[in-house]
């Protein structure tokens, strides 16, 4: 039976379970659980991380732990016990565990491995915790370090700061608002600003001396130099060097190690240096023999200098190699390191190339505790410390030293009777005052043990020696007196000997007969002669003698003219003697009391440091003086008393005041003195408001808290000595002294009188007295004191430092122990309260009122049960009605002010700010119910209690405000925002009371509804946004803060009634954002005010129009802010058609929430495709599906503008430039060309419309340039070209002319690719909103083929599966709940055929109207109908055509559209024969013109075609065709398909006609290694004919079957090829056949399977649905060379082979039927020098095929497989338009030379009548089939000179789709961006992209304008050479089908007069 647990509740997880059991709960190693029951050995329970799955899991896996349990019962909660520090730390491991993974994710390895190694760290540290074993000290060590740790990791993760009272996390609702504000300021400050540390120490470590002559032993002695006072600042640190160079100690680190320790910062200057000497041990000259002299000497061997600014800045840890030089003489060796320092260059040089000392340096900062413990390895291993030259800056007590440092200087020396100067050595001695010598008190430095002597320099023959050697003598202070120093001097001899002799000797006692030390400074000593050892063996005999020169009587010249002299200087730093003779005499005042007065007034003369060193004995001096003589001395002791009290007050000796503290506890005996203390306080007091000089009553009023303290001290000891007599008395006087202090301090001054100084002094001091006064007063005596004496302050003072100081004095009473206590508090506060109300309303000293105000509202607390004790409520009701009011308006100003300059303003405002604020949240957080009451009632009238309103709600926004604390601040914004809700829930009733109804105030409730709605939307409070831990913390501790404030909206809406109207619509946006908060609750809450603002709003107005328009407006920018969701779309929609169900206006409801549910699907789609990385065709469909649905549903213009500029940046990103310039093209239709000042708008400036509308269209034709769009460029040329002549703006207008001839030029130069087109179909449910369930056409990347484009749509959507059939899906896929992608090449359908048709028109214009406005796409499956004939498939395969019809035309403003229409037709078996040989003859015939016109490199591609047709039509592929068709069965079944079978057999023998005469063109041009093939070739030939029946061909084929007017095989259908009348024009116009297929073609091979495969490009039954594409193979009758299946014929359908035929042409055939010698040579063979025959260039790679089929316009592609014939291989650029006139093809006759002289003449001569078709054009007719339509021919419709005369409408330039980018190149020198500066003149090229596009609606884009309907152009005069003869009749043709244009030219070459040009009339957008 499960049983509730009582005691086992919380425990941690040892094993992992995997809870294979029933209900079993899974569990990993290390989950807390939380356990719930218990039975028989299992717990049932939850992981604390994921409370909502419960389960059971056995006992014996748990480890429990101790814990509480809050709120018992269903809701309870658990929490463990243990050290907080280990919870916070296992809770935040937790948290970084995850985020840690992510840093690896995102490859932020640096961080992620560093904070790897601090997770590591906290974990041994926790594991130190746990154990317990640790000392307290080292817990609290470890515990600093463990926070430490996890404070830099949440600052590197971005976490939270945690406030933390001794290293444990703080609970925010147990401290007051201000002390968690000053917590969280502290722990930022730290993290911000480290504490600058004001004393430093330098580490130095000794390792070697580098020097290629060494070889004797070294000395080191390193110190730290000033060098701008030329003296040394340390004493010195000294170690012995080997041989080597090495330590000689190595063992010992002491003593290669040191810290040169209490560095000050002002010694961390340019100046201050370290300074090495170097002393060699060994002979006097460094190359003497080694047996000249064993006796060792000391003798310079050279120096280093280093600045210790370098170690600033260098890195701590180098080794630094330090360059030694030594001096040039000998007797500079005293000032080499200066003479470095000064880089006297003469007087040093390098003692060797590369001898160097090498010594690592590092400069420590801080106490040195604290370096002993963060340097523990350092001083644990041993270092030596090497002190400063006297003390430091700060003296500390307790210090003991005694050290005496004597300089040996220089000495002058006599000859001694020598030829030469001595060679002298000094050694020193310490001896006591036996004479016995001091052993180890002879220290050469720091770092080595003192000795017994010490043996200075020798300087070689040097009578004037000057060593500048320093000394230590560490002498105890017991054996200073008696002590002296012996100096002996010696001559060194240089001989075999090398005896040391005794010369002399000089000697100085350490201290006086007096007890004075030797003074500091340089002493010049007597030497003495001495040439025995013996005889300064007895010190008596010398001691007696005078040491100095200075010491000596003025009668005794002799030894004051001895020549001989020795220098020393002397300093002593010690803390127990004196050199100070006034010192000694005020401690010794009883020896001589006639001497009192001096020496008091001698104390302030002595140094502050004397003092100190005697602090107690002084004032025992002082009090012992005031007892015995107080009459007499009192007022000498007083002022002597306050000279020491204030000496302490200096920073120096600030750390003494303990030392006085102590001594007044402790050992002042002065019981009776605060008598006359207080007599001469009183007395100064009084006389302050006489006195003229108030310095000295300053100083008094200075050091009145030490006075007070022995005042005090003094009573307590007198009380009990005599058991408390004379209280009343005491009482009496401090009551007088009371007085006398406030009035003085009642005297009104101005600011610069002395009065005043002397007030602010006092007020300075006077906090610090009330801890004394406590000790003998009651409390509430005391605060009467104080509120008493503060008070007499007067009011309106004048001195601005006076009040400054009076503040500074309240905050220190409010910090006082006196304020705390309850009972004193509440005498205070009145008096704290008016003086902090003055300030804070004339905004003065901001900083102290908030300093002060804090310290206040710190101490108010509320009891566990959440009420206030009496006295705390009446003190914050105090408050709340002196400051509440002006706290508001002084937050309000601060906020409003303009930043201060200078980082230190900003600070402390900022800093005011914070504090302020913690303040107002901690008073209204201590303010219960009964004070709201108070509060609100306390308004005299209903303004008041209205500005308070807005006052509050304005101060709560601000509080809100992002920028109000640091981002890592939450438990600050959270107590913020409960604090505001809290307040908030109390005045909404005061709203409602009082500003309801008639008293409807609509700025207050405006205010609160913003406060509510910002306050909603804080991102402190998207709770979702934080982890689970964390949003489970916040829930717990203040719940959902957001669902309690949308309650509250809503019930204060429901209150409003009729004044909703107000608020309509202003308050739509705020509301659906908070709507937008993806909170269920929140959501479910808010929604329905919307029905309520739909409803109000019809009521008003009949219709909710401004609803719907703000709802709109605020959805777009909401949600690409990131707002909103699924789920939200559905939660509107779902709960507002709830709402609206009974209303009467339902059904305009239903509209508005299903426009508004349609736009947020797009904008989330859009949003969505936003967030991925790279611009794809995701992002601009849904830009395009967006721009599309706010222009036809929503009509918003502006936000219209808008996406087409963000869909413009899109393709402009991924060089899409075509479609970036149409869709720029949509804004620039909106504009018109009129002068209209147009505002500052996205980049563009404030400019007028025409100048914006210029700047675009120079932004569209750049980037209709750079997508080599350039005919679309050319049309807004013109449009520009004809706005700058209106203007007369010639220079514009010159170069728009250039610009566009520059277009003309790269049509016909530059190279153009030929896109692919692709279907794509989008099914299943998971697809964006935009592309589910639909189907595209896309236009591919340039060589992108079908393989490569289905591999970017997969990437593009990653979860999507390839359909592997092209049949429609069914309804299953549809609503599948995946995504699935169909795709599949498709071919466009050119719609513009004009051009197309055309004769003459090279291929590079031709390839602009076949893949440019295609809006129809055609694809073919084949099948078999009926049954399948094995033997011959061709009888049963049918074709399925399906022709697509796109809602808008491509390209355009996107890469891809969606499909509008599909239409399938059904293709014979027979038209699907006659389409594929029409297809292989125009291939041939092409291949044969480009052979023949030399267009192709080799011949290998004619060789393959025709082997692939001849092999084919041998081995049985023509045949089948007349198997199927020819048979007499089938012609009886099909009498309907006669003209069809009579076509075919055509065909049959017009491909038989052609083969002959490729041939015979092979023959011509084969290789010589080719020929064997060729033969084999003409031999399969001739069976190909027999086999066919052929034996002669029929008239109509005999004609050249090569002949093309064009000269070109992309023939227009309108005429027939291979027909010719004998006038040049084309005959035979044949019926169409609207389902002939001409765009598949089929091998005629004898595998019927291979057929079928090589018209899909796939057998029935493959799997490879992508390869739907064409197979790109060239041959189309071959059976090793399957046909491309779209490959296409461009034979007319209207000219094909019909049995009937026009009267009106039968000339043409029956002229067609001569035999070619019969027919002019005109008609058959082209004229070399006709320029309308010319063959141009023709592409065959990737071509497509003209069509001019009137019923499918569509082009026929041939395509090719990239084999070594690939017809790729042998494309040629297109040659100039004037090279190409003259080049022509001769069938059987060799080509013909070209003729010079006038092509007009030739033309003339060789054609007449072909040059007589009108030169006029005329518009394309309707697409209906026509079967008389005939093209004829037209000379001057070639005519460059007319080329330029056409013009076309741009609405064709609003056709769109979607892509990526196209390789297209950008021009040369052009890589500007949108946006441009507007450009102020026409620049040569064009200008670059803008973003704003136009539509038009004209379908057929024509290459040139439809402008010129309205605008006329000049006539433009024919040339001579292509004027027209007068006698020419025209041909009996009909004309081709092109419109006339009006105007364009007159055939007698004269102009019209030139007509006015109107402006063009703004165009409309068209349907997007």
């Amino acid at each position: 039976m499960w049983i509730p647990t009582d005691h086992e509740k919380y425990g941690v997880v040892l094993v992992s379970f995997r809870g294979t059991v029933q209900h079993g709960l899974p569990l990993e190693i290390g989950d807390t659980v939380q356990i719930l029951e218990k039975c028989e050995g299992w717990y049932r329970g939850y992981i604390l991380k994921n409370p909502n799955v419960k389960g059971i899991f056995p006992s014996s896996y748990i480890h429990l732990k101790n814990a509480h349990v809050k709120n018992k019962g269903q809701f309870e909660t658990v929490i463990p016990v243990e050290d907080s520090v280990i919870t916070e730390m296992t809770s935040t491991l937790r948290d970084w565990g995850a985020m840690w993974k992510q840093l690896y994710v995102k490859n932020e390895g640096d961080l992620f491995h560093r904070l790897w190694h601090v997770m590591n760290e906290i974990l041994d540290l926790r594991r130190q915790v746990l154990v317990g074993h640790l000392t307290h000290d080292r817990m609290r060590d470890v515990k600093q370090h463990i926070t430490a740790r996890l404070d830099w990791g949440n600052e590197q993760l971005g976490l939270d700061l945690v406030p933390r009272q001794e290293f444990s996390m703080v609970d925010p609702d147990e401290i007051s608002v201000t002390e968690l504000y000053k917590l969280m300021e502290h722990r930022h400050r730290k993290k911000d600003t480290p504490a600058v540390a004001s004393t430093h120490h330098l580490f130095v470590h000794v390792k070697s001396l580098v020097s290629a002559n060494l070889g004797e032993e070294l000395e080191v002695f390193i110190h730290i130099y000033d060098g701008r006072e030329n003296r040394p600042l340390s004493e010195r640190f000294f170690v012995k060097l080997n041989k080597s160079g090495l330590p000689k100690s190595p063992e010992k680190t002491e003593r290669q190690c040191t810290l040169f320790v209490d560095l000050g910062s002002s010694d961390l200057r340019k100046d201050v240096y370290i300074v090495v000497h170097v002393v060699r041990i060994g002979r006097m000259g460094a190359g003497e023999k080694k047996n000249l002299c064993s006796v060792p000497y000391r003798r310079p061997f050279g120096c280093a200098v280093v600045s210790i600014a370098d170690l600033l800045t260098a890195d701590s840890k180098d080794d630094h190699l330090l360059k030694v030089y030594a001096c040039n003489t000998e007797s500079e060796w005293h000032q080499i390191h200066e003479n470095i320092i000064k880089k006297a260059n003469s007087r040093y040089n390098l003692s060797g190339s590369n001898t160097g000392l090498a010594v690592a340096l590092q400069l420590l900062h801080g106490d040195i505790e604290q370096l002993r413990r963060e340097y523990m390895v350092l001083f644990t291993r041993g270092v030596s410390i090497t002190r400063k030259l006297g003390f430091s800056d700060v003296i500390m007590p307790g210090e003991m030293r005694n050290d005496l440092y004597i300089t040996l200087e220089k000495g002058e020396f006599e000859k001694g009777g020598k030829s030469v100067a001595r060679n002298v050595e000094i050694t020193v001695y310490v001896l006591d005052i036996d004479g016995q010598i001091l052993k180890t008190h002879v220290a050469a430095g720091s770092g080595e043990p003192g000795g017994d002597e010490y043996h200075s320099l020798v300087l070689y023959h040097n009578n004037s020696p000057r060593w500048a050697e320093q000394l230590k003598l560490p002498i105890p202070v017991d054996m200073f007196r008696g002590s002296h120093v012996r100096f002996e001097f010696r001559h060194c001899s240089t001989k075999d000997k090398g005896e040391k002799k005794l010369f002399g000797y000089s000697f100085v006692p350490l201290m006086q007969e007096d007890g004075r030390t030797l003074p500091d400074g340089t002493h010049e000593l007597i030497i003495y002669k001495c040439e025995e050892n013996a005889s300064l063996a007895e010190c008596s005999r010398y001691l007696k003698l005078p040491f100095s020169k200075g010491n000596l009587p003025s009668n005794n010249q002799t030894l004051k003219g001895a020549k001989e002299s020795f220098w020393i200087t002397s300093f002593l730093c010690s803390t127990k003697l004196t050199q100070n003779g006034d010192m000694l005499d005020l401690l010794k005042w009883r020896a001589h009391p006639e001497r009192i007065n001096d020496s008091l007034s001698k104390l302030k003369e002595i140094d502050g440091s004397e003092i100190v060193k005697f602090l107690q004995d002084t004032l025992d001096t002082l009090f012992g003086i005031l007892d015995e003589s107080s009459q007499r001395y009192g007022l000498k002791v007083f002022d002597s008393l306050v000279h020491i009290i204030n000496l302490l007050q200096d920073s120096k000796f600030q750390h003494f005041k303990p030392v006085m503290d102590t001594y007044i506890e402790s050992h002042f005996a002065g019981a009776l003195s605060y008598r006359d203390l207080i007599k001469v306080l009183k007395w100064y007091v009084d006389r302050i408001v006489d006195a003229e000089i108030q310095d000295h009553i300053q100083q008094v009023l200075k050091a009145s808290e030490y006075i007070f303290k022995y005042i005090i001290q003094s009573r307590r000891l007198f009380s009990l000595a005599t058991g408390g007599q004379n209280e009343e008395e005491f009482r009496v006087c401090i009551h007088e002294l009371f007085m006398s202090i406030r009035f003085f301090l009642s005297q009104d001054n101005k600011s610069t009188s002395p009065v005043a100084q002397t007030q602010a002094v006092f007020l300075r001091t006077f906090p610090a007295v009330y801890g004394e006064l406590l000790k003998i007063f009651a409390v509430r005596e005391v605060a009467g004191f104080v509120r008493e004496t503060l008070g007499s302050l007067p009011t309106a003072v004048h001195a601005d430092c006076l009040e400054a100081v009076k503040l500074q004095c309240i905050a220190k009473t409010v910090e006082s122990q006196l304020y705390i206590n309850p009972e004193s508090r509440c005498i205070l506060l009145p008096v704290v309260l008016r003086v902090l109300q003055a300030h804070m309303q004339e905004q003065r000293d901001l900083v102290m009122c908030a300093r002060i105000f804090t310290s206040m509202l710190s101490l108010i607390k509320k009891q566990e049960n959440g009420t206030a004790e009496p006295v705390v409520s009446e003190e914050v009701e105090l408050i709340v009605e002196s400051l509440l009011g002006v706290l508001l308006r002084t937050i309000l100003e601060i906020s409003n002010r303009p930043q201060q300059s200078g980082p230190a303003m900003r600070l402390q405002f900022q800093d005011v700010t914070g504090e302020f604020v913690a303040c107002l949240l901690a008073l209204l957080r201590q303010m219960s119910d009964r004070h709201y009451q108070q509060l609100l009632q306390a308004f005299s009238g209903k303004d008041n209690l209205r500005d308070f309103l807005l006052q509050i709600f304005t101060v709560f926004r601000i509080l809100i405000r992002p920028e109000m604390f640091s981002k890592d601040w939450t438990v600050m914004r959270l107590v913020t925002n409960n604090v505001i809700i809290t307040t908030v829930l109390y005045l909404s009733d005061a709203l409602r009371k009082n500003f309801l109804n008639d008293k409807f105030d609509y700025k207050v409730w405006d205010s609160y509804f913003y406060l509510s709605v910002i306050f909603i939307n804080q991102p402190c409070l998207q709770l979702e946004s934080f982890s689970p831990s964390k949003r489970k913390k916040i829930l717990e501790k203040y719940g959902d803060m957001r669902v309690m404030m949308g309650c509250e909206i809503f019930s204060m809406w429901q209150n409003l009634g009729e004044h909703k109207l107000n608020f309509i619509p202003a308050m739509i946006g705020p509301f659906l954002e908070v709507t937008l908060v993806p909170q269920p609750d929140l959501r479910n809450v808010m929604i329905p005010i919307f029905h309520d603002m739909m409803d109000w709003e019809q009521r008003r107005s009949g219709n909710f129009k401004q609803v719907e328009a703000k709802l709109i407006d605020k959805l777009d920018s909401l949600m690409s802010e990131g707002k909103g969701d699924e789920t939200y779309r559905e939660l509107f929609n779902s709960i507002l058609l709830k709402k609206i169900e009974r209303e009467t206006w339902r059904e305009s409801g239903i509209s508005l929430i299903a426009t508004v549910t349609r736009l947020m699907e797009r904008l989330l789609d859009y949003r969505d495709c936003m967030k991925l990385g790279e611009v794809d065709g995701k992002k601009i469909g849904c830009t395009v599906s967006l721009l599309n649905f706010y222009k036809t549903e929503l009509n918003k213009e502006e936000m219209y503008i808008r996406y087409i500029h963000k869909l413009y940046d899109l393709h402009f990103k991924a060089q899409n430039y075509t479609e970036a310039s149409y869709t720029l093209l949509l804004y620039d239709e909106l504009l018109e060309w009129s002068d209209r000042p147009l505002r500052e708008f996205l980049n563009y400036p404030m400019q007028s419309e025409w100048q914006r509308k210029e700047y675009l269209h120079l932004t569209i034709v750049q980037n209709f340039d750079r997508g080599k769009c350039w005919e679309n460029g050319i049309i807004l040329c013109r449009e520009l070209a004809d706005q700058y002549e209106s203007y007369y703006d010639y220079r514009n207008l010159s170069k728009m002319r250039m610009m566009e001839a520059s277009l003309y030029d790269k049509i016909m130069d530059q190279q153009r690719l030929e896109p692919e087109f692709f279907r794509v179909g989008f099914y299943g449910k998971k697809f964006p909103f935009f592309l589910r369930n639909k189907e595209f056409v896309c236009r591919g990347h340039d060589y992108e083929r079908l393989e490569a484009f289905q591999q970017r749509m997969l990437n593009e959507f990653p979860h999507a599966i390839a359909m592997q059939h092209v049949n429609q899906p069914d309804q299953t896929i549809y609503q599948a709940d995946a995504q699935y992608l169909q795709i599949y090449a498709v071919t466009p359908i050119p719609e513009s055929q004009d051009v197309l048709q055309r004769d003459g028109v090279p291929d590079n214009i031709k390839s602009f109207y076949k893949f440019n406005h295609i809006l129809r796409f055609r694809y073919d499956r084949p099948f078999h109908k009926g049954t399948k004939d094995k033997e011959n498939e061709f009888k049963s395969l049918w074709v399925e055509r399906t022709t697509l019809t796109l809602v808008q035309s491509l390209p355009g403003i996107s890469r891809w559209f969606e499909v509008d229409k599909r239409e399938l037709v059904e293709v014979s078996p027979l038209e699907n024969a006659i389409e594929v040989i029409e297809n292989k003859n125009l291939q041939l015939r092409t291949l044969i013109t480009q052979c023949q016109s030399r267009q192709m490199q080799n011949i290998n591609p004619l060789t393959m075609c025709l082997n692939g047709v001849i092999d084919a039509a041998v081995n049985g592929g023509l045949a089948r065709y007349q198997e199927a068709f020819f048979a007499k069965d089938y012609i009886l079944n099909h009498p309907e398909d006669g003209e069809k079978i009579g076509r075919l057999r055509e065909l049959m023998f017009e491909q038989a006609h052609i083969l002959e005469y490729g041939l015979a063109v092979h023959e011509k041009f084969v290789p010589q290694d080719m020929r064997p093939l060729h033969k084999k070739l003409v031999d399969q030939f001739h069976l190909m004919k027999s086999s066919l029946g052929i034996q002669e061909f029929p008239a109509y084929v005999r004609a050249s079957p090569v002949h093309f007017t064009n000269g070109s095989p992309r023939t227009c259908r309108n005429s027939v090829p291979n027909i010719i009348s004998p006038d040049g024009g084309r005959g035979v116009a044949r019926r169409s056949y609207p389902a002939v297929n001409r765009y598949s073609s089929s091998s005629l091979s004898s595998q019927a399977s291979n057929e079928v495969s090589n018209i899909t490009g796939q057998s029935e039954s493959s799997d490879e649905v992508f390869n739907m594409q064409p197979s790109p193979s060239t041959s189309s009758l071959s059976s090793n060379h399957s046909a491309s299946p779209n490959v296409t014929s461009s034979a007319p359908s209207s000219a094909r082979g019909s049995p009937q035929m026009a009267e009106k042409h039968k000339h043409s055939r029956e002229n067609a039927c001569l035999s070619p010698r019969d027919r002019p040579v005109s008609a058959i063979f082209p004229n070399p020098m006709d320029p309308a025959q010319r063959a141009p260039p023709h592409q065959i790679g990737d071509a497509t095929l003209p069509r001019s089929d009137p019923n499918l316009s569509a082009p026929d592609k041939v395509r090719h497989t990239p084999s070594s014939w690939s017809l790729d291989s042998v494309k040629e650029g297109a040659p100039s338009f004037s090279d190409s006139f003259g080049k022509t093809l001769c069938p059987p006759v060799p080509p013909r030379p070209l003729y010079s002289g006038s092509s007009a003449k030739n033309m003339r001569s060789q054609s007449p009548v072909s040059a007589s078709r009108s030169p006029q054009k005329t518009m394309v007719p309707p697409f209906t089939p026509s079967p008389t339509e005939c093209q004829s021919t037209s000379l001057v419709s070639n005519s460059p000179v007319l080329s330029g005369s056409y013009s076309s409408g741009i609405s064709s330039l609003s056709r769109c789709s979607v892509s990526e980018a196209s390789g297209t190149e950008l021009p040369a020198g052009d890589h500007s961006s949108f946006p441009l500066p507007q450009p102020t003149t026409l620049p040569n090229s064009v200008s670059s992209s803008s973003d704003e596009p136009i539509r038009r609606e004209n379908k057929t884009p024509p290459p040139y304008s439809v402008y010129e309907r309205n605008n006329p152009r000049r006539p433009v005069p024919l040339p001579h050479s292509l004027s027209i003869p007068p006698q020419a009749d025209p041909p009996a043709l009909p004309p081709k089908p092109h419109q006339l244009r009006t105007g364009s030219m007159k055939l007698d070459g004269t102009s019209d007069p030139r007509v006015p040009r109107p402006r063009p009339l703004p165009r409309k957008v068209s349907q997007l």
